[in-house]
Order: C-alpha cells, then structure tokens, then sequence
C-alpha cells in the first residue's frame, strides 16, 4: 500500500486511466531474434532447480522465478519476433549453492539488458533483476549479492517526458524519509544500524531527486508535514512492516522512473534506486514476518 496525503487519494480516480504503460501498445515488427527469450528460459530453469532442491528457501526462489519466467514469457509472446536457440547458464555447483550462482547469473544477465531496452520493457527487466536481488537477501546462503552502491546524481539536465515520473520518485523518497524517523521511536537497539543506513540513502535519493529537477529548471515536490500509514504503527513489527512497505513505494516510483525515460544515466540512477529498495524490502519483511518475504517483481502495480 503506499503513502498518500489526502490531496493524492482525491486524485486517484483521475489517474487510474494512466496505469498502463503506453509503451506496451507500440506497434511494429522487428527481425531480430528476441533479447528476453534468454532471461525467460533461464528462469524456467532456475526455477525447476530450485523446485527440484526442495526446502523452505528453495520454494522461494522456484516461485519468484516462475513468476519471472512467465512475464517474461508473456512479452516474448506479445512481440512474436522470431524465435532462436536460448542459452541457459548451468551452474557447476548444486543445490542451494547452485540456487545462488543461478540468482547472480539471472540478476547480472537483467541489470545488463536495461539500458538498451524500450522503456516498458526496461521496467520489466528492472523488476525481474531487484527480484533476483531480493531474493539474495533472504538467506547467506543465497546471497547477499552485489551491493548497487548508493544513488548519486549531478545536476545535469534531463528530458522533459523524465520530469513528472521523477516527481513522484521524489514523493516516494519524501515519504520513506519520514516513515524512517517514525519508527526509530518502535524498532529495538538492534535495528538503529538498519534504520540509520535506510534513512540515509533515502535522503541521498531526495537530494538526487532535487539537483536533477533543479537543474531542469522544475521545482521538485517538497515533503508533506505527515503520511497516512497502510496500518496504524503500534509496535516493533508493525514498525518492520510499515518500513517494508515505505520500500516498496519507492521501488514502484522508481520503475516508474524506467518506463518513463530513455536517458541512460536517469535509468543507471533508478536501476539502483530500484534494486536497493528491493534488497532493504525484503529484509524488512523478513524482520516482520511477511510472506513471501522477498517480492517476485518489485515495483509492479499491487
């Protein structure tokens, strides 16, 4: 659930027509053979490994990356260029240990392809690599992954269509910036780390957020006094929980980011805002207790 002022639920109605991507109806043909067929067979067969492995994290995997191989699946289908022979990456290693190889192999093969992809389909990449990401983050034995670094951007111009999704990310960063102070007050000595390190790259992504909108000449959004929670913030794990979700704001934000720019350095700067909400968002469901603890496609419509 996200984070909105009263002013953002009048509005919803009125923007509920824009949910589907634009770039989803494009039309056209090209010869050339499919760049996601690779990632989708991959993720078929990272997820028959994980099933065959058993075990409550093995279950984990096979599910996110069942749902990888079928969304990716479905946009293969929808293009129906010609098809051609998809290599798999089969780790030496077996079991769990290969569980993680093949989560590194399928992250690093998405995080690749994002740049180059039309916009719809770089969120969806996006998405499949923070869920990888998440994932690595449930367990040492899968993990912990590349960490993406912290989000650093110059004041540089960016395009014009870029503006309005960055508005939002800068919302979303608003707001996850004030849900971190608030639940310092709930979470136990053992979490000050966790929430000090979230609170501080949230604001580095505000700040981010501003240079760039400043420079394009745009006034950025500025944050609002308060934000209505999902659930009312009671405890340690309704804390832990409204954490999580304060993450997923920003990762849907900053996919939105994805599929509303071509400019490569705004989706560098996105791709790692995106994967860091995604690897922090599972650790924070894995504190509260949530299941699935590591979300499938982070940053997908609820």
């Amino acid at each position: 659930m996200s984070f909105r002022t009263r002013r953002d639920v009048l509005r919803m109605s009125a923007l509920a027509a824009l949910a589907v991507p634009l770039a989803a109806c494009q039309t056209g043909y090209s010869d050339e053979p499919d760049p996601l067929a690779s990632p989708a067979e991959q993720a078929r067969a990272d997820a028959a490994a994980a099933n065959q492995v058993g075990g409550d994290l093995a279950s984990q995997v096979a599910a996110a990356r069942t749902t990888h191989a079928q969304t990716l699946q479905a946009e293969v289908d929808r293009l129906n260029r010609p098809k051609s022979a998809a290599q798999v990456v089969t780790p030496a290693a077996s079991g769990v240990s290969g569980l993680k190889e093949r989560l590194a192999t399928a992250r690093e093969q998405a995080e690749k392809l994002v740049p180059s992809l039309p916009r719809y389909r770089a969120g969806l990449v996006a998405a499949v690599a923070a869920g990888c990401a998440g994932l690595q983050q449930l367990d040492d034995k899968l993990g912990p992954g590349t960490d993406p670094g912290t989000v650093t951007a110059s004041a540089t111009t960016i395009p014009g269509e870029a503006v309005g999704p960055l508005q939002k990310a800068l919302d979303a960063e608003h707001a996850a910036v004030w849900v971190y102070a608030l639940v310092s007050a709930f979470v136990t000595s053992n979490y000050t780390a966790s929430v000090s390190d979230g609170a501080n790259e949230h604001r580095n992504r505000r700040d981010a957020c501003v240079r760039m909108l400043d420079a394009a000449g745009v006034t950025p959004d500025g944050a609002e006094p308060a934000y209505i929670t999902p659930k009312p913030v009671t405890d340690s794990t309704s804390a832990k929980s409204v954490v999580a979700s304060a993450e997923a704001d920003a990762a849907a934000a900053w996919r939105g980011v994805l599929e509303g720019t071509d400019d490569e350095n705004l989706r560098k700067v996105a791709l790692v805002a995106l994967l860091g909400s995604a690897r922090r968002g599972t650790r924070w469901r894995v504190a509260a207790g949530e299941s699935p603890a590591a979300v499938a496609l982070p940053g997908a419509a609820a």
